[in-house]
């Protein structure tokens, strides 16, 4: 009880700013669930010490991208489907999943290996190598998370919800491309 005052004043706060501010809260939002989630990758895998390139490159894309990015494109979807068009959040769903989560989902790869410190030509090894399984994963497993989002939630507390569901898939892809730059050393150092 003593604690649930100072938190939803803190609550009430974050609504307001992503009320009146909201790229700028879910850019700030994106970059600390980001980093949250590289760490918690880190640490999951055993980690000793970060990563800190990783950490870094997580952190600057959910800061550029991670608020803006899909802040236009749902305000942009939004207004394409009115609320009187029919089937409207089915549309929706398919909009994301099949124009907005690819695009992303490449974006992310690529940038996220250019603000580690890669190069361009490493950073399009990467996106060919991890984009279909990484993106066949996130129709799999995040689509009925979508779908309910859009159905049930409503559209100011949409970030929100899509920032514990993407912090969750951050775990994931941090995971996947840990691997997989593992791999590629173990690749390099066997030459």
């Amino acid at each position: 009880m003593v604690l649930s005052k100072p938190l939803y004043s803190l609550f009430g706060t974050y609504l307001e700013q992503l009320f009146n501010h909201p790229v700028r809260t879910k850019s700030i939002t994106a970059c600390v669930l980001a980093t949250s989630a590289n760490v918690t990758s880190q640490r999951l895998a055993g980690a000793k010490t970060l990563n800190q390139h990783s950490f870094f490159a997580y952190g600057l894309f959910g800061l550029i991208f991670g608020g803006s990015v899909p802040h236009y494109f749902y305000t942009t979807v939004e207004r394409l489907f009115d609320h009187d068009v029919r089937f409207r959040r089915f549309f929706l769903f398919l909009s994301e999943r099949l124009v907005y989560a690819p695009i992303y989902q490449a974006l992310s790869l690529f940038f996220l290996s250019l603000f580690e410190g890669n190069s361009p030509d490493t950073a399009i090894k990467n996106v060919e190598k991890l984009y279909w399984p990484l993106l066949r994963a996130n129709w799999q497993y995040l689509s009925l998370f979508v779908y309910l989002n859009f159905a049930y939630v409503p559209p100011m507390f949409r970030s929100i919800s899509m920032a514990i569901i993407s912090f969750i898939w951050v775990v994931y892809i941090a995971q996947r491309r840990r691997r997989f730059q593992e791999k590629l050393a173990a690749e390099k150092a066997a030459k």
